[in-house]
């Protein structure tokens, strides 16, 4: 090769490299949707408001944070999502491997036309694409992207089945606490109606008023029956979540009741673009369609590499006997320039922009709706609470009711039907304030998976804290 031809192939190769920066995609800014701060917050009554990733233990039930420890450690929705995010971070490892000196060997043979003889050639091919115009960073963003969607699916596996299991467990536990009430209300309606029997028999009561109190004792018998299925259901449910095959046949090694103290959200609307998993993962969607539309940009212009052989031949007369073996070497630029495909690539990089724009419209839905349901979380369990006060300040005054029944029934004043009513009303009361409260922990609940709330392993909490995100990558 002369000298002139040495200069022009440098020149050549230097335009190029010049050129290489004019297909790289600028990451687009991110649409702000969220407002500065929450239009209803949780007002706090008595002390701080539990971490983000161990919220469930303000219950301060070690039945329960053993559960959700379990969990965290069977539950095969999040072990599949683990895996794949092994896979993701394998693939991650070699995005540049493509843009990164490759080695091959290759053997191959041909009969001469005449089929006298035959030549075997070997030989080692050596190529270097040197990942221009965008591509290997667009390789790059793509692959990082994958991977940033795998660890937001994970986490979101992590929300959901914490959540899961926390409501699980209350629901568990009210219907256990349920059924003990309604046992009484049972007790009291079959006393009821064997004492409504006994007047009927003497004549100070009607068929009617039978049949109503023996109306009441079935209702109670059947409101057993649903507790009782609330109960069945929660084991099995549990039993999944834990990737158990047998149900377990006990949630609770107390009577304790369960409930939370009230408490407060120290946050505003901009933390769920860094704890909840769906604006995460849409984040990444929007950097996988940058690097994507990259790709297909790059796509346009030339591929430039560095390749090389070398290669031995050898004719082969007859069946043992090899002619002497010629060697040569080769190396030199490997250019592949697109002329014309009937538009293909253009209308890719079309779509692919598109697909940009749709995946910035993606994450500022995804923003809006996760602050749309935080924000109705919160609303629902400011509301809960305040029916929850009103429920107790009415079974307060059932159990002074009750308590003036007791002693109306000790002077001889009222006689076993009212002491039994008074003690049925008083049940119910209690019931309802049982069942408010379960609202009250599920809309909790609620809350916090709507916050993104679930504990982050070691390797991604100090990806987290040190607040990282895509642009930066």
């Amino acid at each position: 090769m002369s000298i002139r031809s040495v200069q022009a192939l440098a020149l050549v190769c230097a335009s190029l490299i010049a050129l290489a920066g004019c297909a790289s995609v600028p990451l687009p800014p991110l649409p702000d949707a969220t407002p500065s701060a929450w239009q209803q917050p949780v007002h706090a009554t008595s002390v701080a408001a539990p971490d983000l990733r161990s919220w469930w233990k303000a219950f301060n039930d070690p039945q329960l944070d053993r559960l959700v420890d379990a969990a965290l450690a069977d539950n095969l929705t999040i072990r599949q999502a683990a895996l794949r995010i092994d896979a993701s971070r394998a693939l991650a490892g070699s995005a540049h491997a493509a843009f990164r000196p490759q080695l091959s060997a290759h053997t191959f043979s041909e009969p001469t036309p005449d089929s006298s003889a035959s030549y075997f050639q070997m030989g080692f091919d050596a190529r270097w694409e040197l990942g221009l115009f965008g591509r290997a960073q667009s390789r790059a963003r793509v692959t990082a992207a994958d991977l940033g969607i795998a660890e937001s699916d994970i986490q979101s596996a992590r929300v959901s089945v914490v959540a899961e299991v926390v409501r699980c467990y209350v629901e568990f536990r009210g219907a256990t606490s349920r059924l003990v009430l309604l046992q009484q209300v049972a007790a009291n309606a079959d006393e009821k109606s064997r004492l409504t029997a006994t007047r009927l028999r003497l004549r100070l009561a009607s068929e009617r008023e039978l049949a109503q109190v023996q109306a009441e004792a079935a209702n109670a018998q059947a409101a057993l029956i649903e507790s009782r299925l609330t109960i069945d259901s929660a084991r099995q449910r549990m039993a999944v979540l834990l990737a158990r095959s047998e149900v377990m046949p006990d949630l609770i090694t107390d009577d304790a009741p369960i409930g939370v103290r009230s408490e407060a959200i120290d946050s505003v609307p901009a933390d769920l673009l860094r704890t909840r998993p769906e604006i995460r993962r849409a984040e990444n969607e929007v950097l996988k369609a940058a690097g994507e539309l990259g790709l297909a940009r790059a796509d346009l212009y030339p591929r430039l590499g560095l390749g090389g052989a070398l290669t031995y031949a050898s004719k082969v007369i007859g069946h043992t006997r090899l002619s002497d073996a010629d060697g040569i070497v080769t190396f030199g630029p490997a250019i592949e320039i697109p002329l014309f495909d009937w538009g293909a690539r253009r209308a890719v990089v079309t779509a692919r922009d598109a697909e940009l724009s749709a995946s910035l419209l993606a994450y500022r839905q995804a923003v809006l709706e996760g602050i749309a349901e935080a924000q109705t979380a919160m609303t629902t369990l400011e509301r809960q609470r305040e029916r929850l006060g009103i429920l107790q300040r009415a079974r307060d005054s059932f159990e002074r009711s009750d308590a003036a029944s007791v002693a109306l029934h000790r002077a001889g004043l009222a006689d076993g039907i009212d002491l039994a009513t008074s003690r049925t009303a008083l049940v119910q009361a209690r019931i309802e304030v049982a069942q408010a409260q379960q609202q009250c922990d599920i809309a909790f609940v609620a809350l916090y998976k709507a916050m993104g709330g679930a504990p982050l392993p070691d390797a991604e909490r100090a990806h987290s804290d040190a607040g990282t995100d895509v642009h930066s990558q």
